[in-house]
């Protein structure tokens, strides 16, 4: 069993000093008393970071616009589409994420349409996306401006945000009705379409809608379709939203946030609310959230440096880790990952420093006990 020394570790919730870390592929001890083995690194350490929502691998660094294969033009609610069969893992962000402890990603399709498609977490470490994909995290759909933008691409396009509401309604009645059918034995599965099969599993909360919107009533008119549908959903982005009250109503419902991307620019109108103060409000409410990057919206690679504005208003620098560890891993349902605990997988970076210090970076970073990157 090999060791590495945390002079400090951020487990995920809390911290520790001076604690010894063994491990092979999962984590096997964490002591305060010197072992035997070998003592192979030291610094502060941290869990590895997992980015919520980002289209890396699907907008590749240095290939041209007309690559970009984040959005799929041929219908405005196609569930079948997959984000893992346009991610290219030879795309050179990847390795200057795992650079920077950014180990995994959940990797969305865009969001020109109300129904996206289906959104995956990856491995950031691997080479193809057989070796890279863990699980299916839910399916993307999309509120606002961006669905009612797309009016030259392919399909029945809205123009407003009432047509893209009506797009999503429809779909959720004709499989309301299939449900009804298959309970009565009018119809059998076989009849099924599978697009309707998809629809009929979030019906039955089986998976989640990860929802792009940034506006409170865009917020609120997602409230009002989960009522009438009983969907699961989690928000994505908000970034619009500045009123506490808000975010407190999406604590209420047991809603989720994954929020950001911070330090971008608010280029379109549903964005003139948009500010880092707002993280005050989000922070406030209680609502549980963790952190979104939108690579390429904001690199990567650089989306650690957007807690500043939190610690600004009083977060620990624990919960402020958490929200790149322990909650996306809560929020998107994936095991073994986000805490450095014994029995979950070894996926940490051992940092020069303080992480929050500008001239900390890792020195070595370990992905499910291997060695990926070190300096």
């Amino acid at each position: 069993m090999r060791y590495v020394k945390a002079s400090t570790l951020y487990d995920g919730t809390g911290s520790r000093k001076n604690v010894y870390i063994g491990f092979d592929k999962q984590i096997e001890e964490i002591t305060e008393k010197k072992p035997d083995g070998d003592i192979i690194a030291e610094g502060v350490v941290t869990p590895a970071f997992i980015d919520a929502h980002s289209h890396i691998g699907m907008v590749r660094a240095g290939e041209p616009a007309a690559e970009d294969e984040s959005n799929e033009h041929m219908d405005p609610a196609f569930p079948m589409i997959n984000a893992l069969h346009s991610i290219y893992m030879d795309d050179s962000a990847f390795q200057e994420s795992v650079e920077n402890n950014f180990l995994y990603s959940s990797i969305l399709p865009g969001s020109g349409n109300p129904i996206a498609g289906k959104v995956v977490l990856v491995k950031n470490f691997r080479t193809n996306i057989r070796d890279a994909y863990i699980q299916d995290v839910g399916i993307k759909a999309a509120l606002g401006y961006n669905p009612r933008s797309t009016t030259d691409w392919g399909g029945t396009r809205p123009t407003t945000r009432m047509g893209a509401i009506a797009i999503l309604r429809e779909r959720f009645l004709s499989a309301r009705k299939s449900i009804n059918l298959l309970e009565s034995k009018k119809k059998v599965p076989d009849e099924l379409r599978p697009i309707e099969e998809v629809f009929i599993e979030i019906l039955q909360r089986k998976l989640p809608l990860m929802v792009h919107l940034h506006r409170e009533d865009d917020a609120y008119v997602l409230m009002s379709l989960m009522d009438e549908f009983g969907f699961r959903a989690i928000i994505n982005h908000a970034m619009d939203i500045y009123r506490q009250s808000t975010f407190e109503a999406m604590k209420e419902r047991g809603i989720d946030l994954v929020y950001g991307p911070l330090d971008s620019h608010p280029y379109k109108v549903e964005l003139k609310h948009e500010s880092w103060r707002n993280c005050k409000a989000v922070m406030e409410s209680g609502v549980r959230f963790c952190m979104m990057s939108d690579h390429p919206v904001i690199l990567q690679r650089n989306m650690f440096l957007t807690m500043r504005h939190f610690l600004r208003f009083g977060m620990s620098k624990e919960t402020a880790i958490s929200k790149l560890t322990s909650e996306p891993a809560a929020i998107l349902n994936i095991n073994g990952l986000g805490h450095i605990k014994k029995g979950y997988t070894s996926s940490f970076s051992v940092w020069t420093g303080d992480p929050f210090s500008l001239e900390s970076h890792p020195s070595v970073v370990f992905a499910e006990g291997e060695i990926v990157h070190s300096e």
